[in-house]
């Protein structure tokens, strides 16, 4: 829903009241309310550190299920006032349980989470020994639990009867599956993880005749056995199992000794067959057939079992669900007695208790004294509690989720830290208000307020003093903190406004609205304008809004009606620092001019922010609304103009974009084109250059046939030369062929294109005459240099725009020209260029971590696969010097080495060798 149509004429304090508008009626069972009641609680209780305080919880729960909840935060919170009384019913119980006995009074060690177990056997999945094993066990250590919590019940007196029966009432009415788990008993043996023989009458007769089988079967082996080992075919009896099947060692030069035997396997030498005798064929079809039997008997016996789990699938999770409930019950009241909490005493919407007998007239709705948030109270009571005693009656019971429980001492006193706070709130007060400082408290007082509901509601005592009283509600709702959001487009103040907006949608006369810096963000009269129409909103449709601000406005509000109240934070201005008490029906201020005045700031500068402080009254405030909406419309003008140069040079970019995008995408057709062509050209060259070497051979092979001897090498020759000269017609020739101009007599005119050995026998451009007989200046792609006359050599002029012609429209980008594939040797005298020295994958040799005579293979191999004028790096290592002398070596006496340059310290563990 959208909050619309508020229209403020004035500061609302000043204005006539204002009437929030009406909320967009939902129906609370609507797939759209719920959802969003479901995301504004899952945020809340995030919001509220609750699971962070459930984790604190799962620290006391003694079974894996009750572990796993705590941690995941699924613990139960009551839907009613009636269920969260009961909750607190159990707590109470279980933790008189813990007061009187010195020992845990009940054993969780048995009990297992065999939910995924019975999602198995739901699946038609056959359940295996141990997870039916694990099921017994479980309904086992149930039963045994109830029986431990009766006994417990009838060993106190009558008023310690009553005091536990809320405990007895959870597990009062489950099925425990007793015959279920003599069942699984009756034919499995969980120690060992077998089916007994008496699982079935089908099992323990065919386990006899498998067991009478196997006896003489073996009989018949150890006889057949010893009668080799004496007649020398092997060095000892052997009997082994081959293919499923028994069988005897013996060796392959003796198998003879057992005709019509069967070879079931040989050796891995070949010299020891694994035969199976005559005699024994039909025994070892016997023991392949009972074993068979037997296992499809244990499956069906499995099966059997299994299918009653499904049954009992029901009432196993109901039992699975309660056990947890009484888990809870436990590591609730220990960890109360971990922080010395108190039991709450929930009150109805009004003043009075739920269940209670008090006739007490009570004046507070919500009256809760010296409590202290769980989270900040946790390091004060670790750092407190390290001596672990045993004979304190008040020990807390702290279990690890697994079943097993250990005591710590209990601490009894109120501790320094956290500081502990009231909260006192009237009967009838349905809106409050807290203001003061910064870092005052504010904040975390609210969300003390908001984690002790949620902790009632839960069945959790509170870490409080005397008997809080606090009412039960619904939704716990807070906005806190920033909403900011980039991806959904929301500003800080837009963020708040849409949270709030939301949380008045799903709120009821039951819940408690908790709203941190209501309004900020925003001009500050609009801010207070708008926050006092939520405010007076609230005071109609909510149980209890606790919010927090900085505008003093707000806490006029009182003046309005008795169900508005005020509480501040108080502020020490002896020590500068905040007290975190709260002062309630005070209003509170952020105290900043005294603050500054106290420790010393120059006293013109405060007496300059207490003039602002007067002209930013709301009175003094409409003069300053014309200059700041007058400065806004400047600055409006000039970020439309700046917007408009931005979408003009936007344009351009855009422009230019497509413009190379389209060049691109142009220059990838042509060289497809191009490419295609080439293929097509080279495939019919090859086709002609067969064909014609196919009417040579022809020739030849007809000559052959009318030659005499004499005339063969003639005929030979005359084929060799028509091959010769096929392969010659279509041999490729150099793109870039060297004329063969004499150097001395050639003078590159401006704009020529030549060949350059200086620069790797790349192409370059004549870009300047030469100004003597010896440099001319080139230029390489963007690079210009001036070169000797020398290393200049003219090209074809048929070869010579070949590059241009072929290079790309975008070639100013940092394109390079193509190297020349196929060089000349260098003349004498002239200098050899082998390019720069950048080492890559296919110009290094590694050899390290290889032997001296694996390494000089690796290195001859190297050297010859380089190609002239190249450079080579060898990464010889450092290690023991072999490899490096020997690579020193081969260097120095390979006919293809030039010169090399030994390591340096920017390059250790490599040599850098020059090949021509």
């Amino acid at each position: 829903m959208q909050l619309t149509n508020l229209l403020f004429t004035s500061v609302a304090l000043k204005a006539p009241p204002v009437l929030f508008p009406k909320v967009k009626a939902l129906s609370s069972n609507s797939p759209e309310s719920l959802t969003l009641s479901q995301t504004l609680q899952s945020e809340t209780l995030e919001t509220l550190e609750w699971p962070s305080l459930c984790k604190q919880l799962s620290s006391f729960t003694s079974t894996t299920m009750g572990f796993s909840a705590a941690q995941k935060a699924k613990i139960p919170l009551g839907q009613t006032p009636e269920e969260s009384h009961k909750l607190l019913d159990q707590t109470a119980a279980a933790a008189s349980a813990l007061m009187m006995m010195d020992s845990p009074p009940l054993d969780f060690s048995g009990i297992e989470d065999v939910s995924g177990i019975l999602n198995s056997a739901a699946s038609r999945e056959l359940l295996s020994i141990s997870e039916l094993c694990a099921i017994r066990r479980t309904l086992r250590a149930a039963k045994l639990l109830f029986e431990n919590l009766k006994q417990l019940v009838n060993t106190g007196d009558c008023s310690e009867t009553e005091r536990y029966l809320p405990l007895l009432e959870i597990l009062k009415h489950c099925n425990f599956q007793v015959e279920l788990e003599h069942k699984i008993g009756f034919c499995i043996d969980c120690n060992l993880l077998i089916i007994l023989d008496r699982a079935s009458e089908d099992l323990e007769i065919i386990r006899s005749e498998r067991k009478r089988n196997s006896e003489s079967l073996d009989s018949l082996l150890k006889g057949v056995s010893s009668q080799i080992f004496q007649a020398g075919a092997i060095d000892r009896p052997l009997i082994t199992k081959r293919r499923s099947r028994m069988c005897v060692g013996i060796r392959a030069s003796h198998r003879h000794l057992l005709p019509d035997g069967v070879i079931l396997n040989v050796s891995g030498s070949g010299a020891t067959y694994f035969m199976e005798p005559k005699e024994a064929i039909e025994l070892n079809n016997m023991e392949v057939k009972l074993s068979n039997s037997e296992k499809a008997e244990e499956i069906a016996i499995l099966s059997l079992l299994t299918s009653e789990i499904v049954e009992s699938e029901i009432e196993i999770r109901y039992l699975l669900d309660r056990i947890l409930e009484v888990d809870l019950a436990f590591a609730r009241a220990a960890y109360a007695q971990w922080m010395n909490g108190v039991c709450p005493i929930i009150t109805s919407q009004g003043c009075d208790p739920i269940n209670f007998s008090e006739e007490e007239d009570y004046a507070l709705s919500v009256d809760i004294a010296g409590i202290q948030h769980p989270l900040l109270l946790e390091s004060s009571l670790r750092s407190s509690s390290d001596v672990i005693t045993s004979n304190s009656g008040n020990s807390v019971h702290l279990g690890d989720g697994n079943g097993t429980m250990t005591s710590l001492s209990m601490l009894r006193g109120a501790s320094d830290y956290p500081v502990p706070i009231d909260i006192k709130i009237k009967c009838g007060t349905k809106v409050v208000v807290i203001s003061g400082p910064n870092t005052g408290g504010k904040t975390a007082s609210m969300k003390t307020l908001g984690v002790a509901s949620l902790m009632s509601k839960a069945g959790m005592f509170l870490p409080a003093k005397n008997r809080p009283r606090i009412p039960w509600f619904d939704l716990v709702l807070a906005d806190i903190g920033d909403h900011q959001s980039l991806e959904q487009s929301l500003s800080t103040f837009s963020g708040h406004i849409t949270r709030i907006c939301n949380i008045l949608e799903v709120a009821s006369r039951e819940s408690l609205i908790l709203i941190d810096e209501i309004g900020s963000g925003t001009d500050p009269s609009e801010g207070v304008a708008l926050s006092t129409s939520i405010l007076q909103y609230l005071k109609d449709h909510v149980n209890l809004a606790v919010v927090t601000t900085h505008y003093a406005d707000l806490s006029l509000l009182k003046e309005k009606g008795s169900q508005f109240e005020n509480a501040a934070m108080e502020f020490s201005l002896e020590t500068l620092q905040p007290t975190y008490q709260v002062l309630w029906g005070s209003t509170g201020n952020s105290n900043a001019l005294s603050i500054a005045k106290s420790i010393g700031f120059d006293l013109n500068i405060i007496e300059r922010a207490q003039q602002w402080v007067e002209q930013l009254k709301p009175e003094n405030q409409q003069e300053r609304k014309g200059l700041l909406y007058q400065s806004l419309v400047e600055e409006r003008n000039r970020l439309e103009a700046q917007a408009r140069r931005a979408g003009s040079l936007h344009a351009e970019i855009l422009d230019l974009y497509h413009e190379i995008q389209n060049e691109a995408e142009d220059l990838g057709g042509r060289e497809t084109a191009l490419r295609a062509k080439e293929t097509q050209q080279v495939q019919q060259e090859l086709k002609t250059a067969k064909s014609q070497l196919d009417v040579v051979i022809q020739e030849f092979e007809n000559g052959l046939r009318i030659a005499s001897a004499d005339q063969f090498n003639s005929l030979i020759r005359k084929s060799e030369s028509e091959i010769a000269s096929v392969v010659e017609a279509h041999c490729p020739h150099d793109a870039y062929s060297v004329n063969d101009t004499d150097s001395k007599s050639y003078t590159p005119q401006i704009g020529e294109q030549v060949q350059v050995t200086g620069l790797g026998r790349k192409l370059a451009t004549v870009v300047e005459a030469p100004e003597d007989e010896e440099t001319v200046l080139v230029q390489h792609g963007q690079i210009k240099v001036r070169v000797k006359k020398s290393n200049i050599r003219s090209i074809a002029s048929s070869e010579r725009n070949t590059e241009t012609r072929h290079a790309p429209r975008l070639k100013r980008q940092g394109q390079h020209s193509k190297e020349l594939q196929a060089l000349p040797e260098p003349k004498n005298g002239e200098e050899v260029s082998y390019g720069p020295l950048v080492q890559t994958s296919k110009n290094t040799v590694d050899l390290r971590g290889k032997r001296v005579e694996e390494a000089s293979y690796h290195l001859e191999m190297a050297i010859s696969a380089s190609g002239p004028y190249s450079v080579l790096f060898v990464i010889h290592g450092m290690g023991t010097g072999a490899v490096k002398e020997r690579a020193l070596e081969i260097l120095n006496n390979h006919p293809r080495i030039v010169k090399y340059e030994q390591e340096s310290p920017m390059n250790y563990g490599c040599t850098v060798a020059y090949i021509k």
